[in-house]
């Protein structure tokens, strides 16, 4: 049995983990990532390859190191393919998009927290949590390589990814860290990347696509103009989909793949949840897909990644500073997220349980009445507004389906209400359980007027 001491144990090298290791590392603590992979593998990781906002991601691995890995930058808006009503919607993309090869962004976030002095360890399987007679997390029991090691530490932090496993081992009751956690909460998801002979004619644009039930969804990601990331997924509370086949069925009935080459092929669950409430207990953070920062419309999570563990790195620092690593001590944590991003997502997250509550051929028929650019800005803001002038044009198009855009206007309302109440979470956890006990009479309210099973 080996037993090693460390200021920071970071569970996962993928983004959250990465950027939360560089960001202690350069702040002068000991910093080890384990993660279960081997070296050549590690990074590996099955995403839609779309990359937003790079150029704000934080400092503790510079633009300039995962810049390589961006293989098409030309990408500006989103087509949303809607064969229910034949028609295409061109919606415009806000700030800077990129296309990468996920693998080599993977490796290089590697390579740039291990040039922030921060230490990875491969092959390493977490077996257990340890906690103290306080309940304080401790460290972590593992398997390195086949040998059993112990890794102590002042903190962990959880960045292995949904439905994280330490979670399970961890007791966390006592904390006011978020355990209304299950799959039902989330989106299982299956992609390819396909190779064409022939330039595609959307390679500027990210392509999304319905399946036949409304909890079912389709991608098709340009890396390049002849390689394509190729995907789709389903909510957990619906019935599963054949993600193969189904993917299979769609390629063959597009001309543009015809004779095309599979390279690689990987499946993952991601959060489509508002993100945790707490991810914080005492010697314990979770960040990333961990703790669900990920928008919940579009499946995008780099960003909130990044952030989430620059947030953490930076909350850590200053708690073992400042007399240890308590949740009162971790709690600026969640106040950072919940303001960059978290009220946010938390929004959106009400416009998916809106989907769940209504039948397929009114959401696309609604879906295609709307306009793009209030599309695109309730898919990444959380809200919108929609001119008098537009309304009218939106009703002539929509006409039938007045009801459902009646229900759509009560939920935006509703999660307009439930951002603001965002805006106000607790700068301590002794406002907490006030704080989410009226976030949860928003959510009662949600449910009702959406028609929707209760999702937490």
């Amino acid at each position: 049995m080996t037993t090693s001491e460390h200021d920071v144990v970071v569970v996962g090298a993928g983004t959250s983990g990465c950027y939360a290791a560089a960001t202690a590392a350069n702040a002068g603590l000991d910093v080890v990532i384990v993660d279960r992979k081997d070296a050549e593998e590690a990074g590996h990781i099955a995403c839609g390859d779309a990359l937003k906002g790079a150029s704000n991601f934080p400092e503790s691995i510079p633009r300039s190191k995962i810049e390589p890995a961006f293989t098409n930058t030309d990408v500006d808006h989103g087509r949303f393919e809607i064969p229910q009503e034949d028609e295409v919607l061109e919606i415009p993309v806000p700030g800077e998009l990129a296309v990468i090869d996920r693998w080599e962004f993977g490796r290089l976030l590697i390579e740039g927290a291990e040039e922030s002095d921060a230490e990875v360890h491969y092959d390493t399987v977490v077996k257990d949590v340890n906690q103290d007679d306080d309940g304080r997390v401790t460290g972590i029991e593992t398997i390195r390589k086949g040998e059993p090691r112990t890794y102590e530490a002042e903190v962990v932090v959880d960045a292995a990814g949904a439905l994280s496993i330490l979670q399970d081992f961890a007791e966390l009751d006592d904390a006011t860290f978020d355990t209304n956690v299950r799959y039902s909460q989330f989106c299982s998801a299956y992609r390819e990347i396909v190779h064409v002979d022939e330039p595609v004619e959307w390679s500027d644009a990210l392509v999304f696509k319905p399946t036949e039930r409304a909890a079912g969804y389709l991608w098709y990601f340009p890396r390049t103009e002849t390689e394509i990331n190729a995907g789709l997924g389903f909510q957990m509370n619906e019935e599963p989909m054949t993600l193969v086949e189904d993917l299979k069925d769609d390629l063959e009935n597009r001309e543009e793949f015809e004779g095309a080459e599979v390279e690689d092929k990987l499946g993952a669950s991601l959060p489509t949840r508002r993100p945790y409430d707490s991810a914080v207990a005492p010697g314990y953070v979770a960040v990333g897909d961990a703790a669900a920062h990920v928008n919940p419309t579009t499946g995008g999570g780099i960003a909130g990644a990044a952030y989430a563990g620059q947030y953490a790195a930076e909350t850590i620092v200053d708690a073992l500073s400042n007399g240890g690593p308590t949740e009162d001590a971790l709690w600026e944590y969640n106040e950072r997220v919940m303001d960059h991003f978290g009220g946010r997502y938390a929004a959106l997250d009400v416009y998916n349980i809106h989907i769940t509550g209504g039948e397929l051929d009114e959401l696309t028929s609604l879906l295609a009445a709307l306009p793009g650019e209030q599309i695109a800005e309730s898919l990444y803001s959380g809200s919108t507004s929609i001119p008098l002038s537009v309304k009218l044009k939106t009703a002539y198009k929509s006409f039938g389906h007045w009801g459902s855009i009646y229900k759509l206007y009560q939920t935006k309302e509703l999660a307009d209400e439930l951002l603001d109440h965002y805006d106000d979470y607790p700068s301590s956890p002794d406002g907490f359980d006030a704080w989410r006990g009226r976030r949860d009479e928003l959510m009662d309210e949600i449910y009702e007027t959406t028609g929707a099973e209760p999702k937490y």
